[in-house]
């Protein structure tokens, strides 16, 4: 088998998953004979193959075996039948912090992962200051993991995985966490291993970066293979799984596109009064979001919804409208809709775009983004808080006081 390449032949894997855990001794005496364990099909006659220096992208519905998948291929665990054989070296980030030992240093642990995942110590000692350096984390490498945040633990678990001169890179929802900055140093260092020739399987749910990185993609349902080609393809499949649900759980591990597709915005942007677009504005500035919309020939005028949400997520303001009370005709394939502010009511701080097509009745959904557009208002002079008071003072009258 060539150094890279991996191949999945009729694999199936079965877990045996009983109602209460038996944590103790004494439970084990107790639940003897009174708990029958349910068997769980996590995969069923899965078959692909990976050539040398392909990146894959495995996506599917919480539950669907990806990650199943992922820990076959890296001999995690076993398949219940078929086979899996991968060639090479394998470097793998499945879960955050997985192999970590959380009262051992960042060092302690940098040598200690490497060494699980079968570096020689001088090969750990060459790439170490690599390592840390990528990981941001030279003023924390000597201290505890249990002190680190999330988002240091998944930085240094990345960084561990992607230095290991590996010929096959795991990762399984690597960017669900970590700010704009890290994500975009994390993809710069997967597409030099790929343009290395490095082999790569990557699970999320985020569609974008899927097929920023994978040509090919494979679409897993309830445990089998429903699609394996291109990635474009994979992605509107999987989309269109997902329609009837106005909020997917997938949404908290990376989801952010989602619908039926019939109708999709194909752009979203936002004018300044200039009328360029702009991702800054000053308070009580003219704001207008322009919605670029394409729809099926024939399709009935779908309706616009437009949620405003600060950083935390929570929900500022909302709109939506009838397309069709604006003028769009069942012959329009695609328009453009504007919708203007003026003045922006906004005080201060970073805020996000959503935007959703639906039906009339609202209850359909064509094609939803959960992150649009990010901007950030400045004040432009007294204002605080988020909402910017446009009232009025006057003064009435003058009472005398006795």
């Amino acid at each position: 088998m060539q150094a890279g390449e991996i191949t999945v032949d009729g694999v199936s894997r079965r877990f045996r998953v009983y109602a209460r855990e038996a944590r103790t001794l004494k439970d084990l005496f107790v639940q003897r004979g009174r708990s029958e364990a349910t068997e769980v099909w996590a995969l069923r006659d899965v078959t692909l193959r990976v050539e040398p220096g392909e990146a894959v992208g495995l996506i599917g519905r919480n539950g669907s075996g990806k990650t199943t998948l992922l820990r076959l291929i890296a001999g995690i665990i076993k398949p219940t039948t078929g086979a899996v054989a991968a060639g090479g070296r394998i470097g793998s980030l499945l879960e955050l912090g997985a192999g970590f030992h959380p009262d051992f240093t960042g060092r302690e642990n940098v040598f200690l992962n490497g060494a699980i995942q079968g570096l020689r110590r001088d090969d750990i000692k060459r790439r170490f200051d690599e390592i840390v350096a990528f990981a941001e984390l030279e003023h924390a490498i000597d201290r505890p993991v249990r002190t680190y945040s999330s988002g240091m633990t998944m930085r240094l678990g990345f960084a561990i995985a992607a230095f290991l001169d590996a010929d096959i890179l795991l990762l399984d929802e690597v960017f669900a966490v970590g700010d704009e900055a890290f994500q975009r140093k994390c993809f710069g260092r997967i597409f030099r291993f790929k343009q290395d020739g490095g082999t790569i399987v990557f699970v999320s749910h985020d569609a974008a970066a899927v097929e920023r990185l994978c040509e090919r993609s494979v679409l897993l349902e309830r445990g089998r293979v429903s699609y394996d080609g291109p990635t474009r393809e994979a992605v509107a499949r999987y989309r269109r799984s997902l329609a009837d649900e106005v909020d997917p759980a997938e949404r908290g591990v990376g989801l952010r596109e989602w619908g039926s597709g019939e109708a999709s915005i194909r752009s979203a942007a936002l004018v300044g009064r200039e009328g360029s677009e702009r991702l800054q504005f000053l308070s009580g500035e003219p704001f207008v979001v322009e919605v670029a919309i394409e729809a099926t020939p024939g399709l009935r005028a779908p309706r616009l919804q437009l949620e405003l949400r600060d950083d935390a997520g929570t929900l500022v303001g909302g709109e939506a409208v009838d397309l069709e009370a604006i003028g769009w005709s069942a012959t329009d394939g695609s328009a453009v809709v504007r919708y203007e502010l003026d003045p922006l009511p906004l005080a201060d701080g970073r805020f996000h775009l959503r935007l959703g097509l639906t039906d009339s009745s609202g209850e359909r959904l064509y094609h939803w983004l959960d992150d649009a557009l990010a901007f950030v208002v400045y004040p432009g002079g007294e204002e605080r808080g988020v909402v910017r008071f446009a009232g009025t003072w006057t003064l009435e009258e003058k009472i005398t006081v006795r």
